[in-house]
Protein backbone atom coordinates (compact mmCIF):
# COMPACT_ATOMS: atom_id res chain seq x y z
CA UNK A 1 0.00 0.00 0.00
CA UNK A 2 3.01 2.68 0.25
CA UNK A 3 3.27 1.85 -3.54
CA UNK A 4 -0.10 3.78 -3.56
CA UNK A 5 1.64 7.14 -2.71
CA UNK A 6 4.44 7.10 -5.29
CA UNK A 7 3.47 5.22 -8.69
CA UNK A 8 0.55 7.86 -8.82
CA UNK A 9 3.67 10.35 -9.81
CA UNK A 10 4.55 8.51 -12.76
CA UNK A 11 1.06 8.18 -13.95
CA UNK A 12 0.02 11.65 -13.30
CA UNK A 13 2.97 13.66 -14.31
CA UNK A 14 2.16 14.31 -18.04
CA UNK A 15 -0.97 15.18 -16.95
CA UNK A 16 -0.14 17.94 -14.18
CA UNK A 17 2.31 19.30 -16.76
CA UNK A 18 -0.48 19.68 -19.13
CA UNK A 19 -2.51 21.62 -16.66
CA UNK A 20 0.10 23.42 -14.97
CA UNK A 21 2.66 23.81 -17.14
CA UNK A 22 5.69 21.11 -18.23
CA UNK A 23 8.35 22.56 -15.96
CA UNK A 24 6.45 22.34 -12.52
CA UNK A 25 7.11 18.84 -12.07
CA UNK A 26 11.23 19.52 -12.54
CA UNK A 27 13.27 17.57 -9.89
CA UNK A 28 10.33 16.20 -8.20
CA UNK A 29 11.10 12.86 -8.62
CA UNK A 30 15.32 13.36 -7.85
CA UNK A 31 14.33 15.64 -4.85
CA UNK A 32 11.71 11.87 -4.01
CA UNK A 33 14.42 9.61 -4.18
CA UNK A 34 17.28 11.34 -2.33
CA UNK A 35 14.75 12.37 0.45
CA UNK A 36 13.91 8.43 0.10
CA UNK A 37 17.06 7.45 0.48
CA UNK A 38 18.11 9.65 3.45
CA UNK A 39 15.07 8.68 5.38
CA UNK A 40 16.03 5.42 4.93
CA UNK A 41 18.82 5.80 7.62
CA UNK A 42 16.76 7.60 10.36
CA UNK A 43 14.22 4.88 9.55
CA UNK A 44 16.37 2.70 10.65
CA UNK A 45 17.70 4.24 13.87
CA UNK A 46 13.94 5.08 14.85
CA UNK A 47 12.77 1.61 13.99
CA UNK A 48 14.90 -0.25 16.84
CA UNK A 49 13.56 2.21 19.09
CA UNK A 50 10.02 3.02 19.06
CA UNK A 51 9.02 -0.52 17.54
CA UNK A 52 7.57 -1.35 13.98
CA UNK A 53 3.91 -0.87 15.15
CA UNK A 54 4.29 2.91 15.67
CA UNK A 55 7.10 3.36 12.55
CA UNK A 56 4.92 1.82 9.80
CA UNK A 57 1.74 2.74 11.35
CA UNK A 58 3.15 6.81 11.61
CA UNK A 59 5.06 6.83 8.65
CA UNK A 60 1.86 5.36 6.41
CA UNK A 61 -0.11 8.26 8.00
CA UNK A 62 2.54 10.87 7.29
CA UNK A 63 2.32 9.33 3.64
CA UNK A 64 -1.06 10.10 3.55
CA UNK A 65 -1.09 13.52 4.39
CA UNK A 66 1.90 14.03 1.62
CA UNK A 67 -0.37 12.75 -1.30
CA UNK A 68 -2.81 14.48 -0.03
CA UNK A 69 -1.33 18.02 -0.07
CA UNK A 70 0.08 17.07 -3.36
CA UNK A 71 -3.08 16.73 -4.91
CA UNK A 72 -3.92 20.49 -3.40
CA UNK A 73 -0.35 21.78 -5.03
CA UNK A 74 -0.22 23.75 -7.92
CA UNK A 75 3.19 25.43 -7.83
CA UNK A 76 6.81 23.44 -8.39
CA UNK A 77 8.11 24.66 -5.08
CA UNK A 78 5.41 22.86 -3.25
CA UNK A 79 5.99 20.09 -5.05
CA UNK A 80 9.03 19.99 -4.47
CA UNK A 81 8.71 20.63 -0.76
CA UNK A 82 6.06 17.58 -0.58
CA UNK A 83 7.92 15.12 -2.39
CA UNK A 84 10.56 15.37 -0.22
CA UNK A 85 8.08 14.83 3.06
CA UNK A 86 6.95 11.94 1.30
CA UNK A 87 10.19 10.68 0.48
CA UNK A 88 10.87 10.72 4.35
CA UNK A 89 7.67 8.97 5.19
CA UNK A 90 7.71 6.75 2.39
CA UNK A 91 11.25 5.37 3.86
CA UNK A 92 9.61 3.63 7.36
CA UNK A 93 7.85 1.40 5.18
CA UNK A 94 11.05 -0.78 4.32
CA UNK A 95 12.70 -0.79 7.37
CA UNK A 96 9.48 -0.80 9.48
CA UNK A 97 7.79 -3.69 7.84
CA UNK A 98 11.26 -5.34 8.26
CA UNK A 99 11.88 -5.16 11.52
CA UNK A 100 7.88 -6.34 11.70
CA UNK A 101 8.85 -9.85 9.74
CA UNK A 102 12.37 -10.43 11.52
CA UNK A 103 10.25 -10.38 14.54
CA UNK A 104 7.53 -13.23 13.12
CA UNK A 105 10.70 -15.53 11.21
CA UNK A 106 13.47 -17.77 12.44
CA UNK A 107 16.85 -18.62 10.88
CA UNK A 108 15.33 -21.40 9.03
CA UNK A 109 12.31 -20.44 7.57
CA UNK A 110 12.96 -16.59 7.09
CA UNK A 111 14.16 -17.15 3.33
CA UNK A 112 11.34 -18.60 1.88
CA UNK A 113 8.97 -16.35 3.96
CA UNK A 114 10.32 -13.45 2.77
CA UNK A 115 10.83 -14.68 -0.58
CA UNK A 116 7.20 -14.46 -0.64
CA UNK A 117 6.48 -11.10 1.41
CA UNK A 118 9.08 -9.38 -0.89
CA UNK A 119 7.13 -10.28 -3.80
CA UNK A 120 4.98 -6.98 -2.41
CA UNK A 121 6.85 -4.38 -3.91
CA UNK A 122 6.47 -6.18 -7.22
CA UNK A 123 2.70 -6.88 -7.02
CA UNK A 124 1.95 -3.91 -4.63
CA UNK A 125 3.26 -1.55 -7.70
CA UNK A 126 0.84 -3.12 -10.35
CA UNK A 127 -2.31 -2.32 -8.43
CA UNK A 128 -1.10 1.06 -7.20
CA UNK A 129 -0.38 1.83 -11.00
CA UNK A 130 -3.29 0.56 -12.11
CA UNK A 131 -5.38 2.56 -9.16
CA UNK A 132 -4.08 6.01 -10.19
CA UNK A 133 -4.23 5.47 -13.78
CA UNK A 134 -8.31 4.70 -12.92
CA UNK A 135 -8.54 7.63 -10.34
CA UNK A 136 -6.77 9.83 -13.43
CA UNK A 137 -9.09 8.80 -16.28
CA UNK A 138 -12.31 8.75 -14.18
CA UNK A 139 -11.70 12.23 -11.75
CA UNK A 140 -8.36 14.05 -13.07
CA UNK A 141 -4.88 13.51 -11.38
CA UNK A 142 -6.00 15.33 -8.31
CA UNK A 143 -8.27 12.46 -7.68
CA UNK A 144 -5.04 10.03 -8.16
CA UNK A 145 -3.74 12.10 -5.18
CA UNK A 146 -6.83 12.15 -3.10
CA UNK A 147 -7.60 8.20 -3.64
CA UNK A 148 -4.63 7.05 -2.44
CA UNK A 149 -4.33 9.53 0.61
CA UNK A 150 -8.03 7.75 1.84
CA UNK A 151 -6.04 3.92 1.16
CA UNK A 152 -2.87 4.89 3.17
CA UNK A 153 -4.57 6.47 5.86
CA UNK A 154 -7.29 3.36 6.66
CA UNK A 155 -3.71 0.91 6.06
CA UNK A 156 -1.59 2.94 8.93
CA UNK A 157 -4.50 3.15 11.15
CA UNK A 158 -5.02 -0.88 10.81
CA UNK A 159 -1.43 -1.15 11.39
CA UNK A 160 -1.40 1.17 14.48
CA UNK A 161 -4.39 -0.99 16.13
CA UNK A 162 -3.69 -4.73 14.76
CA UNK A 163 0.31 -4.89 14.50
CA UNK A 164 1.60 -7.00 17.36
CA UNK A 165 5.36 -7.41 18.26
CA UNK A 166 6.37 -10.81 17.31
CA UNK A 167 8.10 -13.68 19.27
CA UNK A 168 11.46 -12.73 17.62
CA UNK A 169 11.73 -9.87 19.63
CA UNK A 170 11.98 -11.43 22.92
CA UNK A 171 11.38 -9.66 26.65
CA UNK A 172 13.41 -6.84 26.82
CA UNK A 173 14.14 -7.58 30.62
CA UNK A 174 16.23 -10.67 29.41
CA UNK A 175 19.01 -8.46 28.21
CA UNK A 176 21.91 -7.30 30.09
CA UNK A 177 22.24 -3.32 30.51
CA UNK A 178 23.30 -2.04 27.20
CA UNK A 179 23.36 -4.98 25.38
CA UNK A 180 21.05 -3.55 23.02
CA UNK A 181 22.99 -0.27 22.19
CA UNK A 182 26.20 -2.00 21.70
CA UNK A 183 24.69 -4.60 19.32
CA UNK A 184 23.38 -2.42 16.84
CA UNK A 185 26.49 -0.25 17.61
CA UNK A 186 28.14 -3.48 16.27
CA UNK A 187 25.81 -4.01 13.73
CA UNK A 188 26.37 -0.39 12.14
CA UNK A 189 29.81 -0.89 11.90
CA UNK A 190 30.16 -4.32 10.52
CA UNK A 191 31.74 -5.21 7.14
CA UNK A 192 29.56 -7.37 6.24
CA UNK A 193 26.66 -4.42 6.11
CA UNK A 194 28.86 -2.64 4.31
CA UNK A 195 29.36 -4.99 1.91
CA UNK A 196 26.03 -5.83 1.70
CA UNK A 197 24.97 -2.32 1.36
CA UNK A 198 27.87 -1.85 -1.52
CA UNK A 199 26.41 -4.75 -3.21
CA UNK A 200 22.93 -3.75 -3.16
CA UNK A 201 24.25 0.36 -4.20
CA UNK A 202 24.70 -1.54 -7.70
CA UNK A 203 21.37 -3.75 -7.46
CA UNK A 204 19.50 -1.06 -6.93
CA UNK A 205 21.24 1.29 -9.75
CA UNK A 206 20.45 -1.63 -11.82
CA UNK A 207 16.89 -2.25 -11.09
CA UNK A 208 15.73 1.44 -11.41
CA UNK A 209 17.49 2.33 -14.71
CA UNK A 210 15.73 -0.68 -16.35
CA UNK A 211 12.38 0.18 -14.38
CA UNK A 212 12.36 3.54 -15.49
CA UNK A 213 13.81 3.09 -19.07
CA UNK A 214 12.68 0.37 -20.04
CA UNK A 215 9.67 0.96 -22.43
CA UNK A 216 11.53 3.94 -23.22
CA UNK A 217 14.43 1.92 -25.19
CA UNK A 218 12.16 -0.34 -26.17
CA UNK A 219 10.23 1.95 -28.22
CA UNK A 220 12.59 4.19 -29.07
CA UNK A 221 15.77 2.47 -29.81
CA UNK A 222 13.47 -1.42 -30.94
CA UNK A 223 10.58 0.77 -32.75
CA UNK A 224 8.12 -0.74 -30.95
CA UNK A 225 4.32 0.30 -30.80
CA UNK A 226 4.05 2.39 -27.35
CA UNK A 227 1.35 -0.15 -26.15
CA UNK A 228 3.57 -3.44 -26.73
CA UNK A 229 6.55 -1.64 -25.63
CA UNK A 230 4.23 -1.35 -22.54
CA UNK A 231 3.37 -4.84 -22.54
CA UNK A 232 6.91 -6.07 -23.45
CA UNK A 233 8.58 -4.18 -20.12
CA UNK A 234 6.49 -6.00 -17.52
CA UNK A 235 8.76 -9.19 -18.27
CA UNK A 236 11.57 -7.86 -15.95
CA UNK A 237 8.67 -7.81 -13.17
CA UNK A 238 6.78 -10.85 -14.21
CA UNK A 239 10.35 -12.48 -14.01
CA UNK A 240 11.47 -10.77 -10.24
CA UNK A 241 8.69 -11.61 -8.74
CA UNK A 242 9.83 -15.86 -9.40
CA UNK A 243 13.13 -14.68 -8.88
CA UNK A 244 12.49 -13.44 -5.22
CA UNK A 245 10.22 -16.30 -4.51
CA UNK A 246 12.54 -18.99 -5.79
CA UNK A 247 16.12 -17.88 -4.49
CA UNK A 248 14.09 -16.87 -1.28
CA UNK A 249 12.92 -20.96 -0.92
CA UNK A 250 16.61 -22.33 -2.24
CA UNK A 251 18.59 -20.04 0.49
CA UNK A 252 16.31 -22.16 3.01
CA UNK A 253 16.98 -25.26 1.14
CA UNK A 254 20.41 -25.13 1.62
CA UNK A 255 21.51 -23.36 4.79
CA UNK A 256 25.20 -24.38 4.68
CA UNK A 257 25.84 -21.73 1.75
CA UNK A 258 25.25 -18.20 2.92
CA UNK A 259 22.55 -15.97 1.08
CA UNK A 260 25.41 -13.72 0.00
CA UNK A 261 26.80 -16.35 -1.58
CA UNK A 262 23.69 -17.51 -3.47
CA UNK A 263 23.24 -13.82 -3.90
CA UNK A 264 26.14 -13.28 -5.27
CA UNK A 265 26.43 -16.43 -8.16
CA UNK A 266 22.84 -15.03 -9.06
CA UNK A 267 24.43 -11.51 -10.47
CA UNK A 268 27.07 -13.38 -11.91
CA UNK A 269 23.89 -15.26 -13.91
CA UNK A 270 22.48 -11.38 -14.39
CA UNK A 271 25.48 -10.68 -16.00
CA UNK A 272 25.31 -13.28 -18.65
CA UNK A 273 21.87 -12.71 -19.01
CA UNK A 274 22.05 -8.87 -19.48
CA UNK A 275 25.24 -9.68 -22.32
CA UNK A 276 22.60 -12.06 -24.05
CA UNK A 277 20.01 -9.60 -24.36
CA UNK A 278 22.18 -7.03 -26.08
CA UNK A 279 23.13 -10.07 -28.73
CA UNK A 280 19.60 -11.39 -29.01
CA UNK A 281 17.25 -8.62 -27.39
CA UNK A 282 16.50 -7.20 -30.28
CA UNK A 283 16.25 -9.98 -32.81
CA UNK A 284 12.34 -11.07 -32.31
CA UNK A 285 9.55 -10.51 -29.24
CA UNK A 286 9.51 -13.60 -28.24
CA UNK A 287 13.69 -13.38 -27.22
CA UNK A 288 13.10 -9.70 -25.90
CA UNK A 289 10.65 -11.00 -23.62
CA UNK A 290 11.73 -13.82 -22.58
CA UNK A 291 15.56 -12.84 -21.87
CA UNK A 292 14.29 -9.54 -19.98
CA UNK A 293 12.78 -12.63 -17.86
CA UNK A 294 15.74 -13.93 -16.88
CA UNK A 295 17.39 -10.38 -15.77
CA UNK A 296 13.97 -9.90 -13.79
CA UNK A 297 14.29 -13.29 -12.17
CA UNK A 298 17.98 -13.33 -11.67
CA UNK A 299 18.26 -9.11 -10.35
CA UNK A 300 15.29 -9.51 -8.06
CA UNK A 301 16.21 -12.12 -6.21
CA UNK A 302 19.56 -11.17 -4.43
CA UNK A 303 17.73 -7.97 -4.30
CA UNK A 304 14.89 -9.13 -2.09
CA UNK A 305 17.25 -11.72 0.06
CA UNK A 306 20.09 -8.77 0.55
CA UNK A 307 17.78 -6.06 1.92
CA UNK A 308 15.14 -8.63 3.36
CA UNK A 309 16.12 -11.66 4.80
CA UNK A 310 20.05 -11.72 4.84
CA UNK A 311 19.88 -8.17 6.82
CA UNK A 312 17.57 -9.03 9.00
CA UNK A 313 19.65 -12.01 9.99
CA UNK A 314 22.88 -9.43 10.67
CA UNK A 315 20.43 -7.35 12.31
CA UNK A 316 19.14 -9.79 14.79
CA UNK A 317 16.18 -8.85 17.65
CA UNK A 318 17.92 -5.68 18.47
CA UNK A 319 18.83 -4.16 15.45
CA UNK A 320 17.07 -5.43 12.43
CA UNK A 321 15.72 -2.05 11.48
CA UNK A 322 19.44 -0.35 11.57
CA UNK A 323 20.79 -2.93 9.36
CA UNK A 324 17.70 -3.21 6.78
CA UNK A 325 17.62 0.29 6.23
CA UNK A 326 20.99 0.93 6.31
CA UNK A 327 21.28 -1.32 3.59
CA UNK A 328 18.29 0.11 1.36
CA UNK A 329 19.66 3.30 2.22
CA UNK A 330 23.03 2.61 0.48
CA UNK A 331 21.17 1.05 -2.45
CA UNK A 332 18.55 4.47 -2.81
CA UNK A 333 21.71 6.17 -3.29
CA UNK A 334 22.12 4.03 -6.26
CA UNK A 335 18.58 4.72 -7.63
CA UNK A 336 19.06 8.66 -7.71
CA UNK A 337 22.17 7.82 -9.54
CA UNK A 338 20.69 6.03 -12.18
CA UNK A 339 19.41 8.62 -14.36
CA UNK A 340 22.49 10.13 -15.09
CA UNK A 341 24.38 7.15 -15.84
CA UNK A 342 21.61 5.67 -18.33
CA UNK A 343 21.15 9.89 -19.93
CA UNK A 344 24.84 10.30 -19.82
CA UNK A 345 26.11 7.01 -21.60
CA UNK A 346 23.09 6.40 -23.87
CA UNK A 347 23.50 9.63 -25.24
CA UNK A 348 27.31 9.09 -25.74
CA UNK A 349 27.97 5.59 -26.66
CA UNK A 350 24.42 4.70 -27.57
CA UNK A 351 21.69 2.08 -25.63
CA UNK A 352 23.96 -1.03 -26.33
CA UNK A 353 26.70 0.64 -24.02
CA UNK A 354 24.18 1.37 -21.19
CA UNK A 355 23.56 -2.74 -21.24
CA UNK A 356 27.29 -3.32 -20.84
CA UNK A 357 27.63 -0.96 -18.29
CA UNK A 358 24.82 -2.72 -16.16
CA UNK A 359 26.53 -6.03 -16.70
CA UNK A 360 30.00 -4.35 -15.30
CA UNK A 361 27.91 -3.18 -12.39
CA UNK A 362 26.50 -6.61 -11.84
CA UNK A 363 29.62 -8.20 -11.50
CA UNK A 364 30.94 -5.49 -9.22
CA UNK A 365 27.78 -6.24 -7.17
CA UNK A 366 28.85 -9.80 -7.10
CA UNK A 367 32.41 -9.16 -6.04
CA UNK A 368 31.34 -6.50 -3.29
CA UNK A 369 29.77 -9.95 -1.79
CA UNK A 370 32.76 -11.94 -1.87
CA UNK A 371 34.36 -11.10 1.84
CA UNK A 372 30.96 -12.23 3.00
CA UNK A 373 31.17 -15.52 1.65
CA UNK A 374 32.92 -16.91 4.83
CA UNK A 375 31.44 -15.10 7.82
CA UNK A 376 27.36 -14.77 6.41
CA UNK A 377 26.65 -18.46 7.47
CA UNK A 378 23.33 -19.00 9.02
CA UNK A 379 24.53 -21.52 11.55
CA UNK A 380 23.93 -18.90 14.33
CA UNK A 381 24.12 -15.57 14.46
CA UNK A 382 25.60 -13.38 11.79
CA UNK A 383 28.92 -12.01 13.58
CA UNK A 384 29.40 -8.03 13.73
CA UNK A 385 32.46 -7.27 15.48
CA UNK A 386 32.18 -5.74 18.96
Amino acid sequence: MYYFGRKNLSVTKAAIGSALGGRVMYGVETTYLAAYAIGQYGSGWLGDRVGARRLVGFGMLFAAAASFAFGLSRSGAMFLAIAFVNGLAQSTGWSGNGKAMQEWTTLANRGRIMGVWATCYQVGGIFATAFAAWMLSRFGWQAAYFGPAVVLALVGVTVLVFLRPGPGRGPEQEQPAGQVRIDRRAVARSPILWCYGASYFFIKLIRYALLFWLPYYLQIELHYPQGQAGYLSTSFEIGGVAGTIGLGWLSDRVPRISRSLLSSGSLVGLACALFAYTRVGGSSHALNFAVMLAVGFLLFGPDSLLSGAAAQDLGGRNAAALAVGMINGLGSIGAVSQEVMTRAVSRVWGWNAVFYVLLLLALAAAAALAPTFRFASRSGPVPAPR
